[in-house]
Parts: C-alpha cells; sequence; structure tokens
C-alpha cells in the first residue's frame, strides 16, 4: 500500500525547510558584515605584511626565549594601535611574521614595531633608577613554605645592584614603578634594603601571572636585534575585489551542484539542497564566532568542503539507490543505505581531517588558513550529511511525499 500525503507532516516538512533557507541568508548577512561578520585577513582586508629577523647581539645566544620576548615586545607596541586580530607568530626558528589587517598608518606601524624597547625602574619622585640593560635575570618561581603565592625573582648586574641599593634604602615602603615602552607594568612596594642585587616582587599572583610579567621584564633587554627582511602593504581594494570573486565563483558552484542534485536526485536532491543551505549556515556561524581569521587559502578549503559536503550525498543516494534495486522497499532501503554509506563517509572525511590536523601543527600563514576552515567545513559536513539529510528524508516519509523508488531517480 503506498502512502498518502498527510498535510500536517508536510506543513511541518516545509516549515523547517524555509527556517533552513531563511536562517541561510541570515547567516549570510551577519558573515558578510565588516564589524561583527566573520574576521579578514591581511590578503582580503588589505594592511601591513613584516617579516623580521633576529640577530644575536653581544655575547648571548639567540634561543627560543628570545624569540617568545622579542613577540611579546611587539604584540605590546602593536595593541598601541588599536589593530584588530593582528598575527604575531614565530616562523621558523629566527624569524617573525607580524600581519596588521585594515591598518590606516602604515608608516607608524613600522615606527612602532622597530623601535627599541625600554624597561625602566622609576622612583616615587619620578626619577629612572635603572634600566632593562641592567637586569641579568627574571623569572617566576615558588616556594610554597614561604608564601601560596608564586614571586617574580630579579638579578641585576653590578651596577644595576648598587643603584638599586641605594634607591631602595631611599625609598623604603614606598613603590617603585616598573615602565616597559611608557606603559606601568608593576608597581612593588620596598620592604627592605636590597644590596645583593637580587631582589623579589611578590603578590597574589596567579603563576601564568607572574610568568607571563617575568617575561616582560626579560623583554626590556633584548639580546637580539631585529631586522627587516620584507614588508608589503597590501591595499585593500585589491583584498575585496578578490573576496567578490570568490564569493561568485562559490555561489555559482553552488548553485550548479544544486541543479545536478535535484536533475539527478528528483526529491533527494532537493532534500540535500537543503541540507547543503544548513551547512553553510553552520560554517558561516562558526567562522563569525570561533577565533578564526579567514583568508583566500582558507575560502579555498570552504569551497572544497562544499564539493565534500556534496560528495557524502552522492555517497548515500547511491546506496539508496543500489538497495532499491534489490527489492528494498523506500523506507527499509533509506534506513540500510544511510548504514551501509555511514562508514565510508566517515572513513573518507576522518582522513582528510587527520591532513588538516597535520597542516595546521606544521604549517604556517596561509596554510593554516585553508586547513582551518577545511575543518570546520568537513565536521559541518558530516554533520548535516548524516543526521540532517536522514532527518529530512525520514520526515518526507512519513509526510508521504516518498512514495517509491524515483524519489532518488530509480524506475522499479
Amino acid at each position: 500500500m503506498k502512502p498518502t500525503v498527510k498535510p500536517g507532516r508536510l506543513l511541518i516538512l516545509i516549515a523547517l525547510c524555509l527556517f533552513i533557507i531563511v536562517s541561510g541568508y541570515w547567516a549570510f548577512l551577519n558573515a558578510a558584515d565588516q564589524e561583527t561578520g566573520i574576521k579578514r585577513g591581511l590578503d582580503i582586508a588589505g594592511g601591513l605584511y613584516v617579516l623580521l629577523e633576529t640577530v644575536e647581539t653581544g655575547d648571548q645566544e639567540l634561543d627560543e626565549d628570545a624569540i617568545e620576548r622579542a613577540i611579546t615586545v611587539i604584540r605590546m607596541r602593536v595593541d598601541e594601535l588599536g589593530v584588530a586580530e593582528p598575527i604575531i607568530a614565530a616562523q621558523g626558528d629566527n624569524r617573525i611574521r607580524i600581519e596588521l589587517p585594515d591598518i590606516d598608518d602604515v608608516e607608524q606601524a613600522r615606527t612602532i614595531i622597530g623601535r627599541t624597547a625600554l624597561l625602566q625602574f622609576v622612583g616615587p619622585d619620578g626619577v629612572e633608577i635603572v634600566t632593562g640593560a641592567h637586569l641579568i635575570r627574571a623569572i617566576a618561581e615558588r616556594n610554597p613554605e614561604a608564601t601560596p603565592y608564586p614571586y617574580i625573582s630579579l638579578e641585576f648586574d653590578q651596577e644595576g645592584a648598587r643603584l638599586f641599593a641605594e634607591a631602595t634604602g631611599k625609598f623604603l615602603n614606598q613603590p617603585i614603578v616598573i615602565v616597559l615602552d611608557d606603559e606601568v607594568i608593576s608597581s612593588p612596594v620596598v620592604r627592605a634594603v636590597i644590596t645583593d642585587g637580587k631582589a623579589t616582587i611578590e603578590g597574589n599572583f596567579e603563576f601564568e601571572e607572574a610568568a607571563n610579567l617575568a617575561l616582560l621584564l626579560r623583554s626590556g633587554s633584548l639580546p637580539v636585534e631585529l631586522r627587516e627582511l620584507e614588508s608589503r602593504l597590501i591595499g585593500p581594494t585589491l583584498g575585496q575585489r578578490t573576496e567578490e570573486i570568490a564569493v561568485y565563483a562559490a555561489a555559482v558552484g553552488l548553485s550548479l551542484v544544486l541543479l545536478f542534485m535535484i536533475i539527478y536526485y528528483r526529491i533527494a536532491g532537493i532534500i540535500a539542497g537543503i541540507a547543503l543551505i544548513f551547512y553553510m549556515s553552520l560554517v558561516l556561524w562558526a567562522l563569525a564566532y570561533l577565533p578564526v581569521t579567514l583568508t583566500l587559502p582558507g575560502m579555498g578549503g570552504l569551497i572544497l568542503s562544499i564539493g565534500m559536503a556534496v560528495d557524502a550525498n552522492v555517497i548515500i543516494f547511491e546506496r539508496i539507490k543500489d538497495e532499491l534495486r534489490s527489492g528494498r522497499t523506500p523506507r527499509s532501503a533509506m534506513e540500510d543505505g544511510f548504514r551501509r554509506a555511514f562508514r565510508a563517509i566517515l572513513d573518507a572525511n576522518v582522513t582528510t581531517l587527520i591532513v588538516t590536523v597535520v597542516l595546521f601543527s606544521l604549517a604556517s600563514g596561509p596554510v593554516r588558513g585553508f586547513a582551518v576552515t577545511l575543518f570546520i567545513g568537513i565536521t559541518c559536513s558530516m554533520f548535516t550529511a548524516i543526521a540532517l539529510t536522514r532527518l529530512l528524508l525520514r520526515m518526507a516519509f512519513k509526510a508521504g511525499i516518498i512514495r517509491s523508488g524515483a524519489y532518488v531517480g530509480v524506475k522499479v
């Protein structure tokens, strides 16, 4: 007995499909918003790209700590510019990559990035006591027997020890302000006269806070010189035009894919198209609200994941067609088709996810952006293909609009 159309269930199915379409349109509008939507990378929003190389100075060796200190200082300086979502990261063993999207004053940015860090210990009278040049060591330590809180241990050179001894004797029970690049980072109170050049900064710190403060203190006496290897100014007009072309290409590709699915798979193709719209909504919301910056390679990964989302539906529908040809009823063919296709979809997507994780771990810059968007796209596509498409097909069957194998283009 063939199922008859049930208006109530059909109305629920239509309402759900309309909700998915509207949410997709809403997600697209939100993503396109320059202020609250997806964060654009340098190649889309335009801005300044600088590649710095660290050079050893004096007798101190270039190490990972020196790179980290340099990045900390640069990040503090970039914060002065008010740049949204800057990228400041180590590249290789001795280089630092800086990407400042959508920046107005390029020359000011270059000046701020290139200036020498200045660490000062200033007395209550506003007079400089010692500078970062006198600081030998600054590390976070613990001593549970003395205090439950971590503290920062400082050590000055011979000249710094002499100056600091005079200052602590003069400013006993008064604060000495620690300033890095004209910004106050701590104001410890002098509790005793320090004559050996070894001091501690105590407070109700978490260990991470103490470690960050110690890093800032060490950053005032960088053992490396930063040399500019490359700098590029990318105009926003070019990036916006490229983004428009990429969006247009994605829209055309998506439309052609949907048209093919509808022609070849009939009702199932329409349902796959609705699921694909929901997939795009998930991806756009994820890119907008996760700490992700979209780049042109990232858009390439997004478009690639659209093809993989469709591919999962193709695998499912072809399995359903095989079941129908073997004489199964539409309902049993649908359930068995999903069950048999699940393993193939899972294997294909998991192997690709592994590749994206490896790319993100080992690569840098635009390749990472490609890996992130592809990972998000594949994760969302697995959900929509396995869960949403199945739900919509079941609802269509219960509504009575799936009557035979014709719903996936099979004549039985």
